[in-house]
């Protein structure tokens, strides 16, 4: 019966102690990749004489669908579900327009006009409307930036 058993190597148990080690590498590195935020995000300076803009998507805005957002007629993002935009804007007025990707016939796009001042967050959800986009101020959200 011996004869049949497998002869163990010096090989075979140097690969059997980098398995876990291997294991251990591959987890770290799949960890690393489902960060969320932003490379120099959190470091980045806040710009001067700037205010604080917020825009989220309502729950329901539609799970195939993404919101593009412009602020004075330049494209900022597109933001699929689960995504927000959260940017500076010098002081002084903006429109903002929000659309919807990919087209929909009939729908049409939302446009607010606001004055930013320096210090200030603003903060509206884009929500629909009958057949037209809108973006909703949420109350409580101007507030001086500290």
């Amino acid at each position: 019966m011996d004869a049949f058993k497998p002869k163990e190597s010096k090989h075979m148990k140097k690969y059997n102690s980098l398995t876990p080690i291997l294991g251990l590498a591959c987890a770290c590195l799949i960890l690393i990749g489902c960060e969320t935020t932003q490379p120099g995000a959190a470091t980045a300076p806040i710009p001067p004489n700037s205010g604080h803009l917020l825009i989220n998507r309502v729950a329901n805005f539609g799970s195939d669908l993404s919101l593009v957002l412009s602020v004075d007629g330049k494209d900022v993002g597109s933001f699929p579900e689960g995504r927000n935009y959260d940017g500076y804007l010098p002081a002084g007025q903006h429109v903002i327009t929000a659309r919807v990707d990919p087209f929909q016939a009939g729908k049409r796009p939302g446009r607010k006009t606001i004055t930013v001042q320096a210090g200030q967050t603003y903060s509206y959800t884009a929500a629909w409307s009958g057949g037209s986009l809108v973006l909703v101020q949420n109350r409580g959200q101007s507030v001086p930036v500290y």
